[in-house]
């Protein structure tokens, strides 16, 4: 991001002040259900974070969300966002990825347009 111009300053004070949130506001993913985003809760009622467990399904999904009016940005990257998502099934071994056949580079995607 700092690279890109979104951010300027110093990367450990930047991280530590969570710079990133402005263009990237939520977390890396969250649970499937019954509802895409499913409301189970991600702690047991103590605090404790509820371990990964065989047969959960969550999403990974980094993003990049930057505002059109955002004039401390380059305008190149104005009003664009972009997210990249999987879905990840847990299994007895590890994990599944059920979305791995999606495309994601971008001369797959735009092999896509016509």
């Amino acid at each position: 991001m700092i690279k890109l111009g979104l951010l300027k300053g110093k990367r450990k004070k930047l991280i530590k002040k969570q710079a990133h949130k402005k263009y990237y506001p939520h977390g890396i993913g969250h649970w499937m259900g019954i509802d895409v985003h499913d409301a189970s809760p991600y702690k047991y009622p103590n605090g404790e974070e509820i371990p990964l467990q065989k047969g959960m399904i969550l999403t990974i999904e980094p993003g990049i969300y930057c505002n059109k009016n955002d004039k401390t940005i380059p305008k190149k990257y104005r009003g664009i966002g972009i997210r990249i998502e999987d879905d990840i099934l847990v299994t007895k071994d590890g994990y599944e990825n059920l979305s791995k056949d999606i495309v994601k580079k971008i001369e797959d995607i735009e092999a896509l347009s016509v």
